[in-house]
């Protein structure tokens, strides 16, 4: 049996209750179908109902009905508590959500985007899970500035193996809904240019680096070997506009120093949803808003 097929095995293992909760707690809230795609593998729908009928009866997730649409799902309170106490999930953020918010128009879009990379991985035969995708990551900016903003918050961390020639990949993934300017969108850039570029701060870190110790890491550099490459997804216009939004992006990479100098060491790349959902993540969809030209697939930016 291959690694790759031994991997399957046990994860097809872990039974639909189980990955269903799981994936709740991760991606916040899915609808009925979203949520079954993202288990692995896929359950029957009438299995699906089934679980998440008996779950909503022991009050661990809430539904939220729509007209004409299949049902959103999150995780209530004892749901999330009970999720928490997991081995897999120790130390994990716990997270208050309102109602509203969970079942948000941007909170599903971030959960169809997670969905496209993970069937997109599955079909590569690579590893690529519903919990390789985390929401909402935050990390303090800490660069001495005046102003601009103090936390940086993704709308989500993807965390993704290639198989062939076993190749591990970071990216933080933002979702855009096209309900901000073009300029806020664009600014997002800074932030992370800045996340990039923070220096560490502790007097007593720089003192070992120059006595000859170990040298001083940036901030990032606690949480990822390598900084997370960026991936713009954007959705909720025509191609035209989505376009443009595009090369708004890449005008902020020539014209802001900072986010320049990030671009020559971070791949930098943005692409339509909907393209992702017809030909895959990692189909050459991906316009890269470096010095790259032409189109790519997410690996090759």
């Amino acid at each position: 049996m291959t690694e790759h097929a031994a991997m399957l095995e046990r994860r097809q293992r872990v039974p639909v209750r189980e990955q269903a909760l799981a994936i709740l707690f991760q991606h916040r809230a899915a609808d009925t179908g979203q949520l079954r795609r993202l288990i692995e593998p896929p359950p029957h729908p009438e299995t699906m109902r089934q679980c998440l009928r008996a779950l909503r009866t022991a009050q661990l997730v809430v539904s939220h009905d729509r007209a004409h649409h299949s049902s959103i799902w999150s995780l209530t309170e004892q749901g999330r508590t009970a999720v928490t106490l997991w081995p897999q999930f120790k130390g994990a953020r716990r997270y208050r959500g309102s109602e509203a918010g969970l079942r948000s128009v941007h909170t599903l879009t971030v959960t169809r985007a997670a969905l496209a990379f993970v069937e997109d991985g599955r079909a590569r035969r690579d590893e690529c899970s519903a919990l390789d995708w985390t929401t909402e990551v935050a990390h303090p900016v800490r660069d001495g500035a005046a102003a601009g903003e103090r936390t940086l918050i993704a709308d989500a961390l993807l965390r993704y193996t290639r198989t062939e020639n076993r190749c591990l990949l970071r990216a933080f993934v933002e979702v855009d809904r096209t309900t901000e300017s073009s300029e806020q969108l664009a600014s997002k850039l800074i932030t992370y240019a800045r996340f990039h570029a923070s220096p560490a701060a502790s007097p007593s870190r720089r003192r070992t680096a120059a006595s000859g110790g170990v040298g001083v890491l940036p901030p990032w550099q606690l949480s990822y070997p390598v900084f997370p490459r960026l991936l713009f997804v954007l959705t909720g216009a025509g191609p035209l506009w989505l376009g443009q939004r595009i090369a708004d992006l890449r005008a902020m990479v020539r014209q802001h120093p900072l986010v320049g100098q990030m671009a020559e060491a971070v791949p930098l790349g943005a692409a339509v949803l909907e393209d992702l959902e017809e030909r895959g993540a990692s189909a050459p969809v991906w316009t890269p808003l470096g010095h790259r030209q032409g189109p790519c697939s997410w690996m090759d930016l």
